[in-house]
């Protein structure tokens, strides 16, 4: 049964208690982009992908989901357990040794949900697209979601996979930018502007579509919708999903600054203080 967007608002929130409990505890992970991304990863999971009961490598006759911006474990994490892929209980040993639940996710430990190592950033897309590509091969009529860092984009081999999902036709793919204009050392459009995304995706024979409130339920889940329809035509689709970088905590937006720093005890509490608990902290 699909959830209403009170309930997927409400497990978002709860998300967003996961990560910055996760990171404060450890003192150490990325908030900024985890917190950012929780709409989506939300929404992804919880109403727009096609996933089958339990786990397995292959993914086989259901649809499958890359991150390669890796560092934004914390939001991955905390969507993957509360979708039931393995207790929430576990969340508490993030970032703790041998721990599943690694900094950047890995495939070594194990971990449910999880089938690349992302650490290294720009090579997500090229799995994506293989994995896409294998789909039609074995007649396997599903799709392939991929999410990636705007900044991310700046690493080259991005566009040689952007290139070859055109040349090839692979349409059966959905690879989302979080586009929040900032990256670890600053803004993205000082650290390397790469001007119009759209443009550029275009150019390279990508069907583009925008959803500017990327931190808005409804137009989240209304702009993956319609983007699940413009697959199958022929092009790889992209999705430009405009968010803000520490969205739901006031002090982490409108700055990089928190892109990869934990907040202390003070800071916490005020964090969690704007994210009331909804489905019970783990």
């Amino acid at each position: 049964m699909k959830a209403n967007t009170q309930q997927l608002n409400d497990l978002t929130i709860q998300v967003r208690r996961d990560i910055l409990r996760m990171v404060h505890a450890v003192n150490s992970g990325h908030p900024g982009g985890s917190l950012g991304c929780a709409e989506f990863m939300v929404a992804l999971y919880q109403e727009l992908m096609d996933r089958k009961e339990g786990f397995d490598m292959d993914g086989i006759n259901e649809d499958i989901f890359f991150l390669s911006n890796g560092h934004i474990s914390p939001v991955f994490y905390s969507v993957l357990a509360r979708s039931g892929y393995f207790p929430v209980s576990e969340l508490a040993t993030f970032r703790h040794i041998n721990s599943r639940l690694q900094g950047h996710p890995t495939t070594h430990e194990g971990l449910e949900g999880v089938r690349i190592a992302s650490g290294s950033l720009g090579q997500g897309l090229s799995v994506a697209v293989g994995a896409a590509q294998t789909k039609k091969l074995n007649n396997d009529n599903h799709i392939v979601y991929s999410l990636h860092g705007d900044g991310e984009l700046q690493e080259g081999q991005n566009w040689e996979a952007i290139m070859y999902a055109a040349a090839y036709k692979v349409d059966n793919i959905i690879a989302t930018v979080d586009l929040n204009g900032k990256q670890i050392d600053g803004p993205t459009d000082e650290v390397l502007n790469m001007g119009s995304l759209r443009a550029k995706f275009e150019a390279f024979g990508w069907d583009v579509l925008d959803i500017e409130k990327g931190n808005d339920m409804e137009a989240v889940v209304a702009g993956m919708t319609e983007a699940k329809a413009k697959t199958g035509k022929g092009k790889p689709v992209c999705v430009l999903l405009h968010t803000e970088m520490g969205n739901g905590v006031d002090f982490m937006m409108h700055t990089h600054a928190w892109h990869g720093k934990a907040p202390n005890d003070e800071q916490l509490e005020k964090a969690l203080a704007q994210n009331p608990e909804t489905l019970g902290d783990y």
